[in-house]
């Protein structure tokens, strides 16, 4: 399969980095063809245009889209899967992936007269500093969850998961301990793509 990886920290001085880098070994092993796209390293604009806008507000898909807006999309087709790895800033993803889907997303693409292609399997990596077990961490991830499974994804993909690493804030004790075995799931992930399509 051919795999889009969206990738959005803004340094790879990070645990996302590693686990994004350790999924992409998976994935190779396993005959994947992979393509990474990391919206830092392309300085992928997240703010919409008013061009934008009146185009996305008024539903005409006949006004031109900007060419960064096109390339993305055309990853998107080229590919079989998409995954999006990135963490958790403030209970959501990165104001760059936010824009991203914003920008991305438009009409006669995703929604509308739909040309986006069905995906086969969407993916969400998703790190936090904060402990998935707690009450308010488990709603912050369920609210998430909502936001790009059911609504960004929807019927966009034939299958999608959301998988959270959590406690990997640096001043967790244990988070040493724990970043190893949390390397090898993301190995594993890549490793098992496809293991259920």
């Amino acid at each position: 399969m051919r795999v889009l990886v969206v990738y959005c920290h803004p340094s790879q001085n990070s645990f996302t980095y590693e686990m994004t880098a350790s999924f992409i070994l998976g994935l190779k092993k396993a005959g994947h063809e992979v393509i990474f796209n990391d919206l830092y390293k392309i300085n992928f604009q997240s703010d919409m245009s008013e061009a934008e806008y009146m185009r996305e507000g008024f539903y005409d898909e006949h006004l031109t889209l900007p060419q960064d807006v096109i390339d993305q999309q055309k990853l998107i087709n080229q590919s079989d899967a998409i995954v999006f790895a990135y963490p958790v800033f403030w209970s959501e993803a990165p104001s760059k992936l936010v824009g991203w889907f914003q920008r991305v997303w438009t009409y006669g693409f995703a929604y509308g007269n739909k040309t986006m292609k069905d995906l086969k399997k969407t993916l969400f990596l998703v790190t936090m500093g904060g402990d998935s077990k707690e009450v308010v961490r488990q709603r912050q991830i369920d609210a998430m969850k909502e936001v790009m499974v059911h609504d960004r994804m929807n019927e966009r993909t034939e299958e999608c998961e959301f998988i959270v690493f959590d406690r990997m804030s640096r001043d967790y004790p244990e988070r040493d301990l724990k970043k190893k075995d949390e390397l090898e799931r993301a190995y594993q992930l890549g490793l098992t793509f496809n293991d259920n399509i």
